[in-house]
């Protein structure tokens, strides 16, 4: 457990510092929401799962291609990259980063 939480934190990092330019980081929140709605939506019609995931992939790849200029996290860190781009999301979207920080500054 230990080798996959070094490994997840290695890969957060990574992900982090390869997403700074906030219009790219507004992109990548968008993205994951779509991805969450492409999960509810596969209940409901495919076809929208579909554009969601189409969708996803226009908008990070772009926002890399314009506005970062760099590669993808998934390129260095394969399948873990979505639980790191997921739980960033939400630390943004929920305010856990600042419970998070205040968390680990007590221990």
């Amino acid at each position: 457990m230990n080798d996959f939480m070094s490994y997840y934190r290695e890969a957060k990092t990574h992900f982090i510092a390869s997403h700074q330019h906030p219009i790219n980081q507004k992109l990548h929140h968008l993205t994951n929401a779509l991805a969450i709605s492409a999960v509810i939506f596969l209940f409901i019609d495919w076809r929208w799962t579909l554009v969601c995931l189409v969708l996803t992939q226009v908008f990070a790849l772009g926002g890399h291609a314009v506005f970062e200029k760099n590669h993808p996290a998934f390129v260095k860190y394969p399948g873990i990259t979505i639980l790191a781009s997921l739980s960033w999301s939400f630390e943004h979207w929920f305010g856990f980063r600042e419970i998070f920080q205040r968390f680990n500054a007590h221990s």
